[in-house]
């Protein structure tokens, strides 16, 4: 199994080349980009190769996506980045009815287009708002992948879970979409106050060896990516999250 990192994770603990380092010795052979890492990418890929690390998934912005698909190409190629992966919309972005989510879920195809013509694939990322009702009852997450039907998804189950969703009936529906996972927990109660109530991978609340199997199971999941958005100690937490999801595979 190749065990993904997201990079985002670590943007507090630099220097890079010591987090990449870190990584690879504690078993990681992939890492998924963000745009911290894409100022100097042939110097950046050139880390990754000596500590045996591979970057085939990456977030871009829906800005850069849509105006400037050269630049996030050259990006991609010296990184070796495959999936294309559009991350976040900024809260005062966001549609507040089912017909904005629709127009950005055609926005979002539109770059699927283009970037299947390049010869990538493309992925929308969730958080927890596509999973609130909308005034109308509907979410914003069903907008979005009906208006795009062509794009992947890569499902950061925690948002789902904190969004107030139940991950299983969207695994079961959604799963053939699933083209990558962010591997995420969130705290007990009372746990992971200073880590904005995210936990290690495997000692939160969620039941992620039964999930691992679901979603290896029935979705089309190639990439599982670890990602703490505030870990107060990096190596603590990438250490401990590879521990726990490799024994899922016992």
């Amino acid at each position: 199994m190749n065990w993904s990192f997201q990079l985002y994770s670590a943007r507090n603990f630099q220097p890079w080349n010591g987090v990449v380092k870190m990584l690879g010795e504690l078993g990681y052979s992939q890492v998924e980009g963000f745009g911290g890492v894409y100022d100097d990418p042939k110097a950046f890929r050139a880390e990754l190769d000596k500590n045996g690390l591979a970057m085939p998934t990456g977030h871009f912005s829906i800005d850069a996506l849509e105006n400037d698909f050269d630049g996030v190409r050259k990006i991609a190629d010296a990184l070796g980045i495959t999936l294309l992966i559009c991350p976040y919309l900024m809260p005062d972005a966001r549609p507040s009815d089912a017909a904005g989510w629709r127009g950005f879920g055609e926005r979002l195809a539109k770059v699927g287009e283009t970037a299947k013509k390049a010869g990538y694939s493309f992925a929308w990322h969730n958080h927890d708002v596509e999973f609130k009702a909308l005034a109308d009852g509907s979410l914003p997450q069903d907008h979005i992948l009906s208006a795009a039907p062509d794009i992947g998804w890569e499902m950061d189950v925690a948002w789902v879970v904190r969004g107030g969703a139940d991950p299983l009936p969207w695994i079961e529906k959604h799963g053939k979409r699933i083209a990558s996972v962010h591997v995420k927990d969130i705290a007990k109660p009372g746990e992971g106050l200073d880590e904005d109530g995210w936990s290690d991978v495997g000692h939160g609340t969620i039941d992620w060896a039964g999930l691992f199997k679901t979603l290896r199971a029935k979705s089309s999941a190639q990439y599982f990516i670890m990602e703490q958005d505030n870990p107060n100690d990096i190596e603590r937490y990438a250490r401990r999250s590879i521990a726990a999801a490799k024994s899922w595979q016992e």
